[in-house]
């Protein structure tokens, strides 16, 4: 990774790309210029970069000066024998344009130690020996290129691509052995900027450096550059599909052995007082050692069914087969039909059935997953009602005292504040779906509320308030809602939340969700009346009121990838759409991002020009190896302004039942036998 975070040798671009799906982390240190970037491969040959750069003294009274920026990468040819790899960029293509500038690169291997790479830029890649643009003979627009930097950053400067002046780069890397490489570079990179404020000294066009990988994969670099200023970073690529514990940490599940013993086993006995009531005791007692509570039980004839509320597997394919196994070590011999009805919070999401003798057939075979997957029939929930409803599954009370911490990103004056202290969260279901909750919080320490920064927005400061949030709060009232989640009809969802909604907002939300078991197609609706709260987070509400909703489509694209559109009216009463697009591996390592466009002008926006960010969401058992559907989440945007601002409400429909229906369900059945 070179210092920009990016596939590169020191400072300039290579051809090569991260392995599909792959994290990149990098902090580099160059003179006064401190960046740290996120890259993700997002598919095979397309990549995206996030990057946040300090440059000390920048501001001229030495304070420093803060700078977003997103790149773009196009793996255009791979190497073969006779042919480099070759690659397109953009660099800072989405900020204030500090980096802005375009290059096409090709890397050659020869042998097994040496990379040879060459290739052409524009814009900052052209700041030294610069020749006019060869694209010049198609326009001749692109011989010059706008000057200046983007004021409020956030445009996609397309009229400055490729214009202007262009240099050739290049380098090579020599690898000394499998952890140590050398690099040497040609950089036309000329620091003009800092260069004029006296912030960095570049002599030279040569950039030296030499890298070592440690054994737990972070690499560690040391190089020159400019032949003045000498520089470090710290590079750490991640796999999201590989787990801490690649076959997990969980307890083996339960064998299915001979079926004809459970006929004479006491509790199973109908002449020793067995019979149902029995082998639901028993039920119960073995889906709680899973992770499971039953909710629900019928037996007739060869069939039985069962209810479950999964609390510890994070795929529900293996819940459903944990609960099948249950199933059949525990019911009489002539029960062949076991249905397993997932629920969440007592509402019904989807059904999977499945034979009995074929799990005794396939438990142990080679193709089990495949082989259960094809026998086994997958369906709605919506018509069961409570019928057969265990009277013990309700009502049910929680509670659970523990520390938060709340971060806030990218202020000018400080780009990492935080928020610590206790929450207490406390929630009662006296029936399926309905549901009465709250979460209150304590600060202990935080610098949040030192901020400077409050609200010059040119449109309602619906967001933009926030430290005035947490200046003026002490104990809040983070959230107290009453929720009920209901089934309408097949294939349809339904939600209302009442109550203070967020620590801004509170009001009334309803939601309608169509989302058939199989289908890679979801559509929802929602509308909601929304009131701003009082700036303590207690009980009161300012003068702002609004009605917010959207018509929202989700799609499944396939081999991970999720794209939603949210069209409707926003909280500062502004209208547009929000587009996401995430990449989600089946171990539940999710990585996306979205851009919101609205009827709010750049100009009236402010810095960042419209909203976007990128978010991550890591299941705590792909670090620990250990089952559990806990998910630690955080979204990042380089700015939070007030267009495009949504409400924020808990449990909203799609995420709240896609992973029982279908595909979620197919995509996670490699664990169903687990």
């Amino acid at each position: 990774m070179s210092t920009y975070g990016t596939p590169g040798l020191v400072e300039t671009p290579t051809a090569r790309s991260l392995n599909d799906g792959e994290l990149a982390f990098t902090s580099s240190l160059v003179g006064p210029t401190l960046r740290n970037t996120v890259t993700f491969q997002i598919w095979p040959r397309v990549s995206g970069s996030f990057r946040y750069t300090r440059i000390d003294g920048a501001q001229g009274d030495g304070s420093a000066n803060y700078d977003r920026s997103f790149d773009i990468a196009f793996q255009l040819l791979d190497e073969t024998d006779l042919r480099p790899a070759v690659a397109l960029g953009l660099r800072d293509f989405l900020g204030t344009g500090l980096y802005s500038g375009e290059y096409l690169v090709a890397t050659k291997q020869f042998g097994s130690r040496l990379e040879v790479t060459g290739g052409i830029g524009w814009g900052r890649f052209a700041a030294r020996d610069g020749f006019t643009n060869p694209l010049g003979i198609l326009d001749d627009r692109f011989e010059t290129r706008p000057g200046g930097l983007t004021g409020k950053g956030g445009q996609v400067e397309t009229g400055n691509w490729f214009r202007g002046d262009a240099a050739i780069f290049g380098g090579i890397a020599y690898h000394l052995n499998d952890r140590t490489t050398l690099f040497a570079e040609y950089s036309t990179d000329t620091y003009e900027r800092d260069s004029n404020q006296g912030l960095i000294d570049i002599d030279s066009p040569l950039n030296v450096g030499v890298q070592y990988r440690f054994r737990n994969g972070v690499d560690l670099k040391a190089f020159v550059v400019g032949g003045n200023e000498i520089g470090a970073q710290l590079s750490y690529v991640i796999d999201p599909r590989k787990r801490a514990s690649p076959g997990g940490a969980d307890t083996a599940p339960r064998p299915l052995g001979n079926r004809d013993q459970l006929a004479i086993a006491d509790w199973n006995n109908s002449a020793r007082g067995g019979g149902k009531a029995a082998a639901q005791r028993v039920l119960d007692a073995r889906l709680a050692e899973e992770g499971m509570t039953l909710q629900g039980f019928e037996m007739s004839g060869s069939s039985a069914t069962i209810r479950v509320e999964n609390n510890r597997w994070g795929v529900e394919a293996q819940a459903a087969g944990r609960a099948a196994r249950v199933m059949a070590t525990t019911l009489p011999p002539n029960v062949e039909e076991l249905r397993v009805v997932l629920q969440e919070r007592g509402v019904p999401m989807s059904q999977v059935t499945t034979r009995r003798s074929d799990l005794e057939d396939l438990q142990y075979d080679y193709d089990g997953s495949w082989r259960t997957y094809a026998r086994a029939e997958i369906g709605d929930a919506s018509d069961l009602g409570r019928a057969g409803e265990v009277s013990e599954a309700f009502p049910v009370f929680d509670y659970g005292l523990t520390p938060y911490v709340a971060l806030s990103f990218f202020d000018p004056d400080e780009p990492l504040r935080a928020e610590a202290g206790a929450q207490f969260k406390a929630s009662y279901r006296p029936a399926p779906g309905l549901t009465f909750s709250g979460k209150f919080r304590y600060p202990f320490a935080g610098n949040i509320e030192d901020s400077a920064r409050v609200s010059d927005s040119a449109i309602e400061p619906v967001r933009t308030n926030a430290v005035l949030y947490a200046r003026e709060s002490e104990l809040e009232i983070n959230t107290l809602t009453a929720e009920y989640m209901f089934r309408p009809g097949k294939d349809l969802f339904g939600r209302v939340t009442a109550g203070y909604l967020e620590d801004m907002f509170g009001g009334v939300s309803a939601e309608l969700l169509w989302y058939p078991v199989g289908s890679r197609l979801a559509l929802g609706a929602e509308v909601n009346y929304a009131r701003q709260r009082d700036f303590d987070m207690l009980f009161g509400f300012q003068d702002y009121d609004v009605v917010t909703g959207h018509a929202s489509a989700y799609y499944d694209f396939g081999n991970g990838f999720q794209g939603q559109i949210d069209a409707g009216r926003y909280l500062a009463g502004d209208w547009g759409a929000t587009i996401a697009l995430d990449r989600e591996f089946n171990n539940g390592f999710r990585v996306g991002g979205y851009f919101t466009l609205t009827d709010v002008s750049s100009d009236d926006f402010g810095e960042g020009s419209f909203d976007k960010g990128i978010r991550f969401e890591v299941p705590l058992s792909w670090v620990t190896g250990r089952p559990s559907k806990t998910t630690l989440k955080q979204t990042i945007r380089p700015i939070q302004r007030d267009g495009g601002a949504r409400l924020n409400v808990d449990n909203r429909l799609h995420r709240f039942v896609r992973d029982y229906r279908g595909q979620e369900l197919r995509d996670g059945w490699g664990r169903y036998l687990r």
